[in-house]
């Protein structure tokens, strides 16, 4: 038996500025071939898990390419139609089953609105009877072609991300069974116009808690045999954006679709409850300040990279330090202007430069401010860590050229490339102990809390500037269907 495996994630945020090239996708690039396997290897993701099943089933294994990008704006073309050619040449030899680790909100640059929909349809253009499992991330924006032209889907049901090994297991054996013909997986899928606040989508608490509760009891039932609730990706500005679940039962598609819509229902009847409501910046950073214990946890999410923000609006910090707070850990700053300014500089100068803000956001009609600050040069180092948090467990980190700069109040991480303050290395890697702070001002807005919220004391949120932001009128949708909740009163 002979099984493709190959990994393609990216969340496209269609407002966001910062561009997806083929380099976006791993320390120099996705990994290709036998380098895919040997950097997935172990890792609690959906590929590492695909890897796993693989060689517990004794296949021969081949990992087409591998490649994870920060969610960013539209993918370049000439990146996506590497990672197709390379996914389908392997395919093109010839296989028995196919293993694909996607995330589900890929959008690529005057191309396709639908990058794993296209990728699917490709794939089935050389191997029409192909079984192909897909695992795909709970923020996926499914469509009908990535529906139609796969065999098994299964979506992540937390969030934070910590089943992602889990869900690749489910997918991978699912489709083994297949393969045996131990099962019959039929598929219905279905989705609702509601665009869901990823603040909203914390899959321990309210109604999204209620959402994939409905989801797992599906899962116990005789007969079903994956359950997925997505929340949808709500940045992307394409006809299927917004909530959708897939169920798969064997060989009983009225059970598929009576389970889908139940679950469907239960996030319609709470649909007000998936929107986030900001209080005032000067607000939130004053109620900080009250605050006496620390670590406290100022959440910039805004400007989180994982919702494809900049990871360069200066704004939180700006008003932290007006507000005369001190002890901050910051971080990370992606500005490489910066970086390459204050390696040349050295360790332990003094120096005045403008840090952050180098970045314009058309989309929101906000230019980039750069904050003028002065500081000690504390430390420099190559970024790299592995992550050990349950959150991509494994996986090699790659910042690029990093740089402490310690202000006195403040000492900041600032970084060559983009990175999510998903795991305690984004600090420790480079000298600092964030439990020893009072603040850390992170531009998080939910992979914080798998590592971050265990040592802090508080949390508060931010609302700084950013194209990850919750406001929903600062951006002007033109491809999404209408109406939608909340861009329009659905009562």
């Amino acid at each position: 038996m002979k099984i493709v495996i190959a990994q393609m994630e990216h969340e496209t945020n269609t407002f966001s500025p910062v561009e997806t090239p083929w380099e976006s996708f791993g320390p120099d690039g996705p990994y290709i071939g036998v380098d895919a396997y040997r950097a997935m290897k172990g890792t609690k993701t959906p590929i590492g898990a695909f890897i796993d099943i693989a060689e517990e089933a004794n296949a021969d294994i081949i990992t087409s390419v591998a490649g994870f990008a920060y969610p960013s704006g539209p993918v370049s073309g000439v990146a996506y139609d590497r990672f197709c050619e390379l996914i389908i040449e392997d395919v093109r030899q010839g296989c028995d089953l196919i293993m694909l680790d996607l995330h589900g909100a890929m959008v690529v640059k005057d191309s396709t609105l639908d990058g794993e929909g296209t990728l699917l349809k490709k794939i089935r253009e050389v191997a029409p009877s192909t079984p192909i499992a897909v695992s795909l991330d709970l923020h996926a924006n499914v469509t009908a072609d990535m529906v139609r032209n796969a065999n098994i889907i299964v979506g992540y049901k937390t969030y934070p991300h910590i089943d992602m090994y889990e869900t690749g297991v489910l997918a991978g054996k699912l489709l083994l069974r297949l393969h045996r013909k131990e099962i019959k997986p039929v598929m219905h899928w279905n989705n609702i116009p509601v665009l869901a606040q990823t603040l909203k989508m914390n899959t321990s608490e309210g109604a999204m808690k209620s959402y994939s509760d409905r989801a797992a009891q599906s899962e116990k039932k005789p007969n079903v045999l994956a359950s997925s609730a997505f929340g949808g990706f709500p940045m992307a500005d394409i006809p299927e954006a917004g909530m959708s679940v897939v169920m798969i039962t064997d060989d009983d598609q009225e059970l598929a679709k009576t389970e889908c819509n139940a679950i469907l229902n239960v996030a319609w009847e709470q649909k007000e409850a998936f929107i986030w409501k900001d209080e005032p910046l000067e607000d939130s950073i004053r109620h900080a300040k009250s605050l006496k214990e620390g670590p406290i946890l100022l959440l910039d999410h805004p400007d989180n990279c994982a919702t494809g923000a900049t990871q360069d609006t200066m704004t939180t910090l700006r008003e932290a330090l007006k507000q005369g707070l001190n002890d901050i850990a910051v971080g990370p700053i992606r500005d490489p202007e910066a970086v390459g300014q204050l390696i040349a500089a050295g360790i332990g100068v003094t120096i005045t430069l403008p840090i952050g803000g180098k970045t314009d956001m058309p989309a929101i009609n906000k230019k980039g401010e750069p904050l003028n600050l002065t500081g000690v040069i504390k430390n420099i180092t190559d970024g790299d860590y592995v992550i050990t948090g349950p959150q991509f467990t494994g996986v090699k980190a790659s910042m690029g050229r990093t740089v402490v700069f310690d202000t006195g109040d403040a000492e900041i991480v600032i970084t060559e490339k983009l990175q999510e303050p998903w795991d305690l290395g984004v600090f420790t890697s480079v000298g600092i102990d964030p439990s020893t702070k009072k603040y850390l001002l992170l531009k998080s807005r939910m992979y914080f809390r798998p590592v971050f919220l265990p040592i802090a004391k508080h949390s508060v949120y931010c609302a700084g500037v950013g194209v990850g932001s919750s406001d929903w009128t600062m951006f002007n949708y033109e491809k999404i269907r209408r109406p939608i909740y909340p861009l329009d009163d659905l009562g």
